[in-house]
């Protein structure tokens, strides 16, 4: 017996979810489901989701790429009532559906989640939207710009005195599907023990909330007196150094939360005369004197480079890396020697990188990345050979614009 045939399957396998999702966060949840081990068949409409049609509009074919791998494709008109009874063929043998459309709209097609827990007990239903099915705000139209915005995010981004800035990576998007990655999950190890299926929901809205811990903690610390934004420094204003400074090929960031950090950071820009400073002895006096101190930290940086910085300072045990390009951080040798992030030739777009699941289920090698495949490149794998329909039957399907 081989010894991969020794390892224990990943955590999800046998697991089946039904993928009605689009963009970035549910489809981020169910990329983090498939390479756990779930068969995941993405169910769109007959001319794709919404991400595939940006492909012609600045290179979203590779965002599509990163979140579908390892997804069965097939196409499906819930408009009609024949691709309404196949999704109902599919709920009945599923475990999971996942779907980020606005609140209400399952629920208009009749295939909301009341109704398909009665066709299967069992089901755990999962939603993502911006602001949750409840609430006054349940019917605004939400995207992650906007979510920014209204989670104060926007506000908190830049430098006081200038105006603000949204982030550059979408957070809310991808910290929903985080967290409906962990509910859904939730649910399965619910169901484990009672049978029953249950429905689970997150909000875009909700799931950012927590990353402003340190503004909130400013705010309620000064009220009105604390600054929205802080540009590279602390949220909460309560460390120094913390910063980005300037070198002579770009920056760095450096974080010395602790006085023992600090004071490797004088032996390390050959300033150990200034330990005993009273403006540099504490985090307090080093906050007071905040100036001061990325004076000091980047009237020596902007001589460097910024790898050598980076470099010296973490040998020394200082939180400090360079600020990397994308190009170079999609190099990454430790991601790529971790299998973070892999090389595969894609079909379509020939060798990209593409990055794997961050879970990682120690006793079992990381899910080999499979390419996304082609729109309804699966329709006959799971509608014939899964559901058991004809040959006959699928090419009518496709005929009469079911599939």
């Amino acid at each position: 017996m081989s010894t991969e045939s020794t390892l224990p399957p990943l955590p999800l396998s046998g697991i089946t979810v039904l993928d009605l999702s689009h963009i970035y966060a549910g489809p981020y949840a169910t990329f983090m489901m498939a390479m756990a081990g779930a068969r995941v068949i993405k169910i769109e409409p007959r001319e794709g989701e919404n991400l595939r049609s940006r492909g012609d509009m600045g290179g979203a074919d590779l965002p599509f790429a990163m979140l579908n791998s390892n997804k069965q494709s097939v196409t499906l008109n819930l408009k009609t009532e024949q691709g309404k009874t196949l999704f109902r063929e599919m709920v009945a043998r599923a475990d999971v559906v996942v779907e980020n459309f606005a609140p209400g709209v399952m629920d208009r097609l009749g295939l909301g989640a009341a109704e398909l827990q009665k066709i299967n007990p069992r089901l755990i239903y999962g939603s993502s939207s911006g602001y949750g099915k409840t609430g006054p705000y349940r019917d605004y139209p939400a995207m992650d710009l906007v979510m920014q915005a209204m989670s104060g995010l926007v506000d908190s981004t830049g430098y006081a005195d200038l105006p603000p800035v949204k982030a550059g990576a979408a957070v809310c998007d991808f910290g929903a599907g985080t967290h409906l990655y962990a509910a859904v999950v939730t649910a399965l190890y619910e169901r484990e023990r009672t049978g029953q299926g249950r429905v689970v929901e997150v909000s875009m809205q909700d799931a950012i909330y927590a990353s402003l811990a340190s503004n909130y903690g400013m705010l309620h610390a000064r009220g009105d007196a604390a600054p929205a934004r802080t540009g590279n420094k602390h949220a909460g204003l309560g460390i120094a150094p913390y910063n980005a400074y300037a070198t002579k090929d770009g920056f760095v960031v450096l974080n010395a939360p602790n006085d023992h950090h600090f004071l490797a950071v004088l032996d390390v820009i050959g300033r150990p005369d200034l330990k005993t400073d009273p403006r540099l002895v504490t985090r307090a006096t080093r906050v007071a004197n905040m100036a001061v101190v990325d004076e000091l930290l980047e009237s020596w940086s902007k001589n460097q480079m910024k790898h050598d910085v980076a470099r010296r300072m973490t040998d020394a045990g200082v939180p400090c890396a360079a600020v990397r390009t994308l190009k170079e951080v999609m190099h990454d040798e430790n991601m790529h020697a971790r299998g973070s992030l892999e090389w595969i030739d894609h079909p379509v777009m020939g060798r990209i990188v593409l990055p794997n699941s961050p879970l990682i289920f120690e006793g079992t090698p990381r899910r080999a990345i499979e390419p996304n495949v082609t729109l309804g490149a699966s329709n006959e794998a799971v509608l014939g050979e899964w559901l058991g329909h004809s040959a006959e039957e699928v090419a009518g399907y496709k005929s009469s614009g079911v599939i």
